[in-house]
């Protein structure tokens, strides 16, 4: 089984856990790709989807809207995954975070089977105003990587509990 893990990060917290996500699946066998949104461009050969992003102003990046918009078809008729990042701050580990509006429509859409938020990274140094005002109160990072591993493998799972039993 191939998957795609597909995610839209600015600062690289995101694409940290796209690639904890792809170790899970690596690790228990399946055959895993990490590729940025802003450079994917089909889903061919692809059985499954896990896409993410960072959440800015409770939105998902661009490049994840958009590509879930135009690819609706093909993400309908494969196992779809969402997760988030952001909170700058332990709730995402303590407690499931729901998916935001914009990301639950998203997941009706295409019929995706879950969803995760994750705790997000801010460098100090981060670049921008907004982001290098929050910088000086919220720099850190919370993504908890047990969590992203337990969720991982989650869907690990599932996709095997989907998989056709071969006749013997």
């Amino acid at each position: 089984m191939r998957v795609l893990v597909l995610y839209a990060s600015k600062m690289g917290g995101t694409e940290g856990i796209a690639k904890q996500v792809r170790d899970a699946f690596v690790d228990r066998g399946l055959t895993a790709d990490v590729v940025d949104l802003a450079d994917a461009r089909s889903l061919d050969g692809y059985d499954a989807a896990v896409i993410g992003s960072g959440l800015y102003a409770t939105r998902w990046r661009r490049p994840a809207r958009r590509f879930v918009r135009r690819h609706v078809e093909a993400l309908q008729a494969m196992p779809v995954w969402f997760f988030s990042s952001g909170p700058l701050d332990p709730t995402a580990a303590e407690h499931d975070i729901p998916p935001v509006g914009q990301v639950h429509s998203l997941m009706e859409c295409v019929g995706a089977r879950g969803h995760a938020t994750f705790g997000g990274r801010l460098p100090a140094d981060a670049k921008g105003f907004p982001a290098r005002a929050m910088a000086k109160k919220n720099a850190g990072d919370w993504r908890d990587a047990e969590q992203i591993r337990s969720w991982g493998n989650q869907i690990v799972d599932d996709l095997i509990s989907l998989a056709p039993v071969s006749p013997q």
